[in-house]
């Protein structure tokens, strides 16, 4: 697993299409979603991250990027080969 620093726009397009652990300024932890799409609000200047729980391609949801304060890449082959 790997851990990135600071998490900017362009770490959010890097990881665009692959799994991993937000870990939030809250301190709470969002485990193991897809990271589907960056989403601008023209108006606000504001930037969102829509996310995909893994195995539920329904039930999307929006994470703004100043929330988020590092994300954890999750290697699923492994995952796979322990369930």
């Amino acid at each position: 697993m790997e851990k990135f620093g600071r998490f900017s726009i362009n770490t959010a397009k890097s990881l665009l299409g692959r799994n991993v652990n937000l870990h939030l300024k809250d301190g709470s932890v969002i485990v193991n979603v897809l990271l589907a799409e960056i989403q601008k609000n023209e108006f606000r200047g504001k930037a969102f991250i829509k996310c995909v729980p893994y195995g539920r391609r329904k039930n999307t949801f929006k994470i703004p990027l100043r929330s988020i304060a590092w994300a954890e890449l999750l290697n699923l082959t492994l995952i796979s080969a322990g369930g």
